[in-house]
C-alpha cells in the first residue's frame, strides 16, 4: 500500500513541479520518478533542516515538490534546458530558428 500512496504522491509532485517550474516536462511516468525522487530529496532535506520526517498528506505532498522543484533546477542547470536557452527547443535560440 505504501508504494501506491509514493506514486500517487509522486504523480502530484510531479505535476505541480512542472505547473511551477514551466518547461516541456517529462510526461507522466518521467513526473511520478521525479515526484518520487523529489520527495525523499525533500524529506532529506527537511530532516537536515530540522523537521519532522513525517506528516500528513499535505505535508508529505510539499515536501515532495520542494525536492522535486530542486531536482528540476539543477537537472536543468547542468543540462542547460533553462529558460535562457530556448527551453524545449533543444537549446536553439529564436534568432537561429529565424534565419
Amino acid at each position: 500500500m505504501h508504494f501506491l500512496w509514493w506514486i500517487i504522491v509522486g504523480l502530484i509532485a510531479g505535476w505541480i513541479t512542472g505547473k511551477i517550474m514551466r518547461g516541456a516536462g517529462y510526461g507522466v511516468l518521467g513526473d511520478i520518478i521525479l515526484g518520487i525522487i523529489g520527495g525523499i530529496v525533500g524529506g532529506w532535506i527537511m530532516q537536515a533542516v530540522g523537521f519532522s520526517a513525517q506528516g500528513g498528506t499535505v505535508y508529505t505532498i510539499l515536501v515532495a515538490i520542494l525536492g522535486a522543484v530542486i531536482l528540476t533546477a539543477l537537472f536543468r542547470l547542468i543540462t542547460g534546458r533553462g529558460r535562457g536557452r530556448g527551453a524545449g527547443t533543444g537549446g536553439t535560440s529564436n534568432l537561429r530558428r529565424v534565419a
